[in-house]
């Protein structure tokens, strides 16, 4: 499973860096079919690090930060994409990615 999770993060990173790339070029009708499979790959990153986190007998307060920091890199990703697409300042949302 930790592969799955694994491989899903990064083809998140590379559609991000692809899906902004298309924004900042102004295709978008591409860029809004990259964000889309992105999404999908949101959720099964969720998916695996749920069963991840689940499948540990002793579940400590160090695992539940890093699903919460997981989580919160998820919704920076996400917020950065909607900001470039409405072209607002997103240098405070990089800082904090």
């Amino acid at each position: 499973m930790i592969h799955a999770h694994m491989t899903a993060w990064f083809l998140a990173l590379i559609l991000f860096l692809v899906a902004l790339g298309l924004h900042k070029s102004g295709k978008e009708k591409g860029a809004k079919i990259v964000q889309m499979v992105l999404r999908l790959i949101y959720v099964l990153i969720l998916i695996t690090g749920f069963m991840l986190l689940f499948s540990i007998s002793t579940i400590s307060m160090m695992y539940i930060l890093k699903a919460a920091v997981g989580l919160w890199v998820i919704a920076m990703l996400e917020m950065i994409l909607i900001r470039t697409k409405k072209n607002e300042k997103a240098s405070i949302l990089w800082a904090q990615f």
